[in-house]
């Protein structure tokens, strides 16, 4: 099974709903389900952005999973878009050249795995 380690609060703002696009400076061909897996690292600063959610963070397990339906290179225009839908999440304006990974049927496990996280897609045995 693919797998995309994400820093938090990246990837529990995605489990829980608010965020249904990862950026990547690559772009991606794979379209299909992968599992999302929380990193090591915790960005302190976006901690705090986002503490009116009241995510559980995770750190160093698979959090969940969803189906990578689009790669789609960021505009001006396709940026000012992400804006409008959630400003808090998208906001930063960092995005800019670098390709939005669309992820729909977004699903948070009840019961995390633990496992190191890798760069880039990686491969995970669903069978451990």
């Amino acid at each position: 099974m693919k797998v995309l380690t994400i820093r938090e609060p990246w990837a529990s703002l995605i489990v829980n709903g608010y965020k249904e696009y990862e950026f990547r400076s690559w772009k991606t061909n794979y379209r299909g389900r992968i599992l999302i897996h929380a990193g090591l690292t915790l960005e302190k600063d976006n901690e705090l952005k986002f503490k009116d959610y009241h995510l559980d963070y995770g750190s160093g397990e698979i959090i969940g999973e969803a189906i990578i339906t689009d790669c789609i290179f960021v505009t001006d225009d396709f940026n000012v878009e992400l804006n409008k839908v959630n400003p808090l999440v998208y906001g930063n304006g960092k995005h800019i050249g670098n390709y939005a990974w669309k992820l729909e049927n977004i699903v948070m496990y009840d019961k995390r795995i633990p496992c190191k996280g890798k760069l880039g897609l990686w491969n995970y045995d669903i069978s451990n």
